[in-house]
């Protein structure tokens, strides 16, 4: 064989080999970069998948507020697990590796499950966020009405009262022409206190077909300048208005409803002095009137 073609087969199989060794290294590289490049890309995602795990656990938080009006332990208790849950994969998702492309792609999956869950929990709340709503309307509607019918039957009953109080006074007694006479013990009139043996005290009980008829007692208060009662004895008491008081003069009458002439006598037995004095008139615990009268030295 001759030398040059010696050379050549040489420098063929080097070639070869160069060529060989060039194409493993290229190979080698373009791995390295797609390998490179699946995990930079598996990253990225892990990172993506991890903040839409962090979104679904803030939408969990927003219905934390909401529990409250929930009123429905059995669903709340799911919310709080499935928020765990939530919590526990994020938590999971933030430490697996980039190489372990099989559990990202589990998480991912897992994800669309727990998003289906929480759409539905979202239902589940809006719908009882929307009859809560529409029980508090009807509550608030049920309250205005029962208000509305409290303040008619608060109406009703002043306007019964009132009407009760407008019966009661048509039905009580009226005094009417009173007159109070002096008398001498000869039965003259004067208004000489030296001269005075008696004091004449006339009225008409007016006529009042509303008032109760039957027995009634008549009471007279003779009151002296100075204020006090003249009695003939401080056991002589009757009620008005809740209270014990003195009577000068009683008297038991048969009241029929109609007009009734009535005179009582107070007999003088005590020193009188100068001054003005009243008669005031009670039935039926009402004052039904008073005269003013003056005796003279």
């Amino acid at each position: 064989m001759k030398k040059g073609s010696i050379i050549w087969i040489v420098a063929c199989a080097v070639l070869i080999v160069i060529l060989a060794i060039a194409a493993y290294y290229i190979y080698s590289q373009k791995k390295e970069m797609d390998d490179f490049k699946t995990q930079i890309e598996i990253e990225n995602e892990r990172k993506a998948l991890e903040q839409e795990y962090a979104n679904l656990a803030f939408q969990y938080d927003q219905y934390e507020g909401g529990k409250i009006l929930l009123n429905n332990d059995s669903l709340v208790q799911k919310l709080d697990a499935e928020k765990m849950k939530v919590q526990r994969l994020l938590e999971e998702l933030r430490t697996v590796k980039a190489t372990d492309a099989a559990r990202i792609n589990e998480l991912k999956k897992e994800l669309a499950t727990l998003r289906s869950v929480m759409r539905n929990y979202i239902i589940q709340i809006d719908s009882l966020n929307s009859l809560n709503k529409k029980l508090v309307e009807e509550n608030k509607t049920v309250t205005s009405k029962y208000q509305a019918a409290a303040q008619t039957a608060s109406q009703l009953q002043k306007d019964k009262e009132q009407l009760s109080q407008k019966v009661t006074l048509a039905s009580k007694l009226d005094a009417v022409g009173i007159t109070v006479t002096p008398i001498t013990k000869r039965g003259k009139e004067t208004n000489k206190i030296s001269r005075t043996e008696q004091i004449k005290i006339c009225f008409t009980i007016a006529k009042n077909v509303t008032a109760e008829i039957g027995e009634k007692y008549i009471y007279l208060r003779i009151m002296k300048p100075d204020g006090d009662i003249l009695v003939k004895n401080r056991a002589n008491i009757f009620s008005f208005e809740d209270k014990d008081i003195n009577f000068s003069i009683r008297k038991l009458i048969e009241y029929e409803g109609e007009e009734m002439n009535l005179c009582l006598y107070w007999d003088v037995e005590e020193f009188l002095y100068p001054g003005d004095y009243r008669v005031d008139i009670f039935a039926d615990n009402y004052m039904i009137g008073s005269k003013d009268f003056e005796l003279e030295k």
